[in-house]
Formats: structure tokens, C-alpha cells, sequence
């Protein structure tokens, strides 16, 4: 999988293509259009409506807007699906090169009278008091409304909103405040007309045809007095308290314009440059380098001087008088691969932590590479999703190894949790998450044939595949250690308050914390805020750069423990990188509070619910950095003393 993944990037790379697997589509003007891979009719596509103000997202057809009812819509990718995405067909169609004034697409008629009009207009009010967006697509590129903000600056976002609402003190909401005209008190105002600009590029020296680069939109009011529409009168307003027959006109204009500045291959640009990230991420990677440096320093100067110093002294010690006065680290030596308490649990959390390392580790390169960019929708879940999927078996092999070594002779119960403990969790997370979506009708809410295949995938694939790994991790010999394990356990003398547990767990999370929390505020921001994540490059560095700081500050808080006399650094180890989880649990929980305008139970259900999901993965990656770089530390230390 991973092999053939490679070999399309190459061949997309080798064809010259922006984004591999995406090739570009030639437009002509009709009657030119005998070629065959030139098109002259331009499909407009609608997907999914979302609402900073709501984690609910719904389809586009459920707050009846115009809809197309015999085109078949297009199939989308498991992580379309997860995400929440349904693309679909409409009824806005163009031809190329030929623009177009106030057409009509549609009207729909709403009588209060009826209830079945009156929930479909409550609804759309509903949609329009929390802030529900459009987002359309053409050419699989977003329409996007472009606006000027602060400094002269210009937003594009890919979506705009399906109407507004003034307030009965006569204050607007959200987009209401780009018209002066939309001042009727408790009014929403719907958005029914759309003047759509599309850019093109004509291409030189290759086959006939232009490539599309924009398509920018600006949505507008009118309330089209006459049957005909002619995009004339005020504003189109509904009272809050309207009774009676109420019609909305839906009507479009579209104008094309030549663009020989921008190319095809760049034609996100506009969007992504609009978006002011970059400084903010360079200042983040500057911070974390910061950190790293300082770390490294720290043991770096344990490495060479202290543990250098340490190993001679120790490895000088001739007669039997010194070796009676050893001091430091050395003393635990009989202890120190003592089998922690709970292996069992330990090793399981460490096998499924290698799961999620290497999952992440290729999703984010492949993400390098260029794959997995916003104009692949979806490509990012999925590829997470099937990469897990097929690394049961490091899974596997790394929970029965470890287990193995910490001298457990259950082997069926450990293979078994490693299957089912972790992923059983996010599951049954997923699965309440997922009926709270079903009972409000999202369209967030998955499928069941599409839950049935997940579960066809975990018992099917990634369970078979842990069995496997196990099988080969309790096959092969127990890790030899480099110090013989005493008869007798070694009493613990009492501990200063800096070298118990608990304070060393919550200082060793401080740290790689601090690397990440900028990138971090990014990546609620495009789960959460609907904001487009693109920045897979900084995203990778931060990852280096977080299993740098997890490695060093766990190995300095081990070393200070072990010269402490306290032998107990496994779960020491695991627990204080994986704190680093409950310092993002924290930084969630304050993003929703001062970030975030979520309203709604349910919407705050979701927030939290998925929240938990996300800190669990964390704590297991984290924690298995923790583990195995003083696992390693450890191992490298006392393999280079001399023990009688």
C-alpha cells in the first residue's frame, strides 16, 4: 500500500502535476467543444453547510434551497464521509464564456399554515441566526467570497453565508453589517441571488482550451417584486414573527474574466496567502527550536560530563571498600529492569502508542509530498484510517515483545487488549458521538453501511494483523538486559518533593507542550472554525521537533530519578511525556471557552466528545516516545558500567 502510494506521487510529480491524482480539465466555448477532453458546460457542485456557531453540519438540501434531482451525485472517500462532507449535484450550470444576468434558478413557496412549511422556514431562520455557510465547488476548487478586512487586507473565504439577521434593537449579525440597507429590526435577511466571477487561463503552446484558476462570488439580496425576476427592489427580509404566504425567488448572475497572471498549478494561492499564518508559524518554529536547543544542551551536558565523570569513577573502583560506597544511579543496577507493575496494561498501551507513531509519521509525509492538500478532500482521514488499519502488526509485535520481557506469561489476554482496549475506546467514543449526529439529522452522522465497513476493516484487517504481530513478538527470545535483575527489591529511600512521581509527571509535559501549543491553535482552528489547513511542512517540523523535546526532557527527568535511587522509571517514563495530553486537554477546553461561539448542547456534547478522542491518541503517542527514549537511555547506561 504504502509502495504503490509512493510510486502514483512519482508518476504525478513525473507528469508535472500541482497535486498528484489531479489532473487539469480544459473549458471551450460551445461549439468548440469536438475535442474530447475539452468541456464547454461548467457544473457547479454544493456540499455539506457548516456554522462556526454549530459542530452540526447539515446537507445542502435540507434547508430546501434549489436542488438538482436526476443527476447522480459524485461518490466520496471514507474521510469525506467522517468529516461530514456530502457533495451533490446542482442546478446552477454554465456555459463557458458566456455570461449571464439574473437567471432564474428556482422559487420555493412557504405557507405558514402548513407545518411542514413552517419547520422547513424555522429551519432556514435556524440557519441563518447561528451563521450556516455555503460551500460550493467548481472545477473541485471552493467558490470563495473575498472581503476586505483590517489593513487593506483581503480575506477569500471559501464559503458565504445563506442569509443574516438583524436583531430587535436594530444591531446586525454577521454578514448583515456589509449592507446598510439590511436595517429592518428582528429580520433575516436571505441571501437569494449570486453574482459568480469566474477567472480563467488560456493556455499556451498546448491543446486548445482554458483552465479555470477562481471562482469568486458575492451573494445578495433582492426581493424581485415581480414574477419575473429581474434582480430589482430592496433587500429580501423574513419577519421573525411572519404569518401567511411567504416566496423565495433564487437567482443568479455570471460573469468570466480572463486572468493571464495566475496558472493553473497556483490557482490556490489566492486563497491560502490570504489566510495571514505564516509569520505566527515561523515565530512558533523559532520558539520550539528554542526549547529543543536548550534541552539538548541540558543533556548533552549530562551525557558527556556528568555520565562520563559517573562511568569512570564507577569503572575505577578497584577494592572493595570503594564498591561498598557507591552512590548515584549505579546502586540501582540490580533494580533497575525490575518488571513494572500493571506490564500488561503498559505494554498494551505501548503497542497501540507505535500504531498511532507510525501512522502519523507517514500520513504527515505523504502530506509532504503534496497528497493529501485541501484539493484532495478527504485523502488526509483516509489515509490516516487505512495506515492504521494496516499496522496491527508493530502493534502486535511490540505489546507481546515488551510484555514478554517484563516477564508475563498471559499472552492471549495481551494480544487480545492490544486489539480491542484502545481502539474499543475511541469506538465506542465515535459510536455516542455518532447517535447524537443521527438523532439531529447531521449530515456529520455516518452512514450504517459506512460504520459496518469500519468495523469489517478493525475485525477483519487490523485484527488479524495484531494476532500476527503478536505471534512473532512472543516467537522471538525476551530482550536481554545488560544488568542481572537482584532476588530481593531494593528499598526506595524517602524523596525529596522533586523527585516524587506526581511533580516530575506535570513538569515533563510543560515542555513539549510549549513546542506545540501555536501549531496546535492552527489545527482547532480548521477542525473546529472551518479555517483550511495547509501547512503540512511546519506540521511535520513541529512533529520532529516534539519527539525531540518528549525524548530529552523524559531522559533528563529519568537520570535525575535513578541518581535519586528510584528504579521505578517505566511507567514513570510512559506517564511523563503522555502528561502532555492532559496540558492539550486543558488548552481544548480553554479554546472553547475564549475562541469558540458553539451554542447548543448537543454541538458542546460533540466538542468534548471528540475532544476526548483526539487527547487519548495523544497520550498514547507521547507516552510511547517517553517510554522508549529512556528505555534506551537506560539500556545504554548501564550496558557501559562494569557490575561485579
Amino acid at each position: 500500500m504504502v509502495l504503490w502510494l509512493l510510486g502514483a506521487a512519482l508518476l504525478a510529480r513525473a507528469a508535472g502535476f500541482y497535486l498528484p491524482g489531479l489532473a487539469p480539465v480544459s473549458f471551450c466555448e460551445p461549439g468548440k467543444d469536438q475535442f474530447p477532453d475539452c468541456k464547454s458546460i461548467i457544473e457547479l457542485f454544493v456540499n455539506r453547510l457548516d456554522s462556526v456557531e454549530s459542530v452540526l453540519p447539515y446537507e445542502y438540501t435540507a434547508f430546501d434551497f434549489c436542488s438538482e434531482k436526476t443527476m447522480k451525485r459524485p461518490s466520496e472517500n471514507l474521510g469525506q464521509v467522517l468529516f461530514g462532507e456530502r457533495i451533490e449535484p446542482s442546478p446552477y450550470k454554465f456555459e463557458f464564456k458566456k455570461p449571464a444576468v439574473c437567471q432564474k434558478v428556482c422559487t420555493r413557496t412557504y405557507n405558514t399554515n402548513n407545518p411542514s412549511d413552517k419547520a422547513k422556514l424555522d429551519f432556514l431562520k435556524k440557519g441563518m441566526l447561528l451563521n450556516y455557510q455555503h460551500h460550493w465547488i467548481v472545477d473541485n476548487m471552493p467558490v470563495t467570497w473575498c472581503y476586505d478586512v483590517e489593513d487593506g487586507q483581503k480575506f477569500c473565504n471559501p464559503g458565504f453565508p445563506i442569509g443574516c439577521y438583524v436583531t430587535e434593537g436594530g444591531r446586525p449579525k454577521d454578514a448583515c453589517v456589509v449592507n446598510s440597507n439590511f436595517n429592518e429590526k428582528d429580520a433575516f435577511y436571505i441571501f437569494n441571488h449570486v453574482d459568480i466571477t469566474i477567472h480563467y487561463h488560456i493556455v499556451e503552446h498546448e491543446q486548445l482550451g482554458a483552465r479555470l484558476v477562481a471562482a469568486k462570488i458575492e451573494p445578495k439580496s433582492y426581493e424581485n417584486p415581480n414574477d419575473s425576476p429581474d434582480c430589482s427592489g430592496g433587500p429580501k427580509f423574513l419577519k421573525s414573527k411572519h404569518t401567511g404566504m411567504f416566496k423565495i425567488p433564487y437567482t443568479y448572475s455570471v460573469n468570466f474574466v480572463e486572468d493571464k497572471n495566475i496558472r493553473w498549478a497556483s490557482r490556490w494561492d489566492y486563497i491560502l496567502e490570504s489566510m495571514p499564518h505564516t509569520n505566527i508559524q515561523w515565530f512558533s518554529i523559532m520558539n520550539s527550536l528554542v526549547i529543543v536547543l536548550f534541552l539538548s544542551g541540558m543533556v548533552a551536558m549530562i551525557m558527556l560530563r556528568t555520565l562520563h565523570k559517573d562511568i569512570a569513577r564507577y569503572n575505577q573502583m578497584d577494592s572493595v571498600e570503594d564498591a561498598q560506597e557507591e552512590f548515584g544511579w549505579k546502586l540501582v543496577h540490580g533494580d533497575v529492569f525490575r518488571p513494572p507493575r500493571k506490564g500488561m496494561l503498559l505494554s498494551v498501551f505501548l503497542g497501540s502508542g507505535t500504531q498511532i507513531f507510525i501512522m502519523t509519521f507517514v500520513t504527515l509525509f505523504f502530506a509532504c509530498l503534496g497528497f493529501l492538500s485541501p484539493a484532495n478532500r478527504g485523502a488526509l482521514m483516509t489515509c490516516a484510517v487505512v495506515l492504521w488499519v494496516l499496522l496491527g502488526t508493530p502493534a502486535g509485535y511490540v505489546a507481546a515483545r515488551l510484555y514478554k520481557s517484563f516477564g508475563g506469561e498471559k499472552w492471549k489476554t495481551n494480544v487480545l487488549l492490544t486489539a480491542f482496549l484502545c481502539p474499543g475506546v475511541v469506538f465506542a467514543d465515535f459510536f455516542v458521538m455518532n447517535l447524537i449526529l443521527w438523532g439531529e439529522g447531521s449530515s456529520a452522522a455516518m452512514p450504517f453501511g459506512t460504520l459496518v465497513a469500519i468495523l469489517a476493516l478493525w475485525f477483519c484487517i487490523s485484527v488479524p494483523l495484531t494476532f500476527i504481530g503478536a505471534y512473532f513478538g512472543f516467537k522471538k527470545a525476551g530482550i536481554e538486559h545488560p544488568v542481572r535483575t537482584n532476588q530481593i527489591p531494593r528499598q526506595i529511600p524517602e524523596q525529596s518533593f522533586y523527585t516524587k512521581p506526581f511533580p516530575g509527571i506535570v513538569m515533563g509535559g510543560i515542555l513539549p507542550f510549549g513546542c506545540i501549543f501555536i501549531q496546535l491553535f492552527f489545527i482547532l482552528n480548521s477542525i473546529w472554525s472551518h479555517q483550511m489547513y495547509y501547512m503540512f511542512g511546519f506540521l511535520f517540523l513541529v512533529f520532529i521537533i516534539l519527539v525531540i523535546t518528549c525524548s530529552e526532557a523524559t531522559i533528563l527527568l529519568c537520570y535525575f530519578h535513578l541518581c535519586a535511587e528510584d528504579y521505578h522509571w517505566q511507567w514513570r517514563s510512559f506517564l511523563t511525556s503522555g502528561f502532555t495530553a492532559v496540558y492539550f486537554l486543558v488548552y481544548a477546553i480553554h479554546y472553547f471557552f475564549s475562541k469558540l461561539q458553539i451554542t447548543g448542547l448537543a454541538s458542546t456534547i460533540l466538542y468534548f466528545g471528540y475532544t476526548m478522542i483526539m487527547a487519548l491518541i495523544f497520550f498514547l503517542f507521547t507516552g510511547t516516545i517517553g517510554f522508549f527514549a529512556c528505555f534506551w537511555f537506560v539500556t545504554k547506561i548501564y550496558s557501559v558500567v562494569k557490575v561485579d
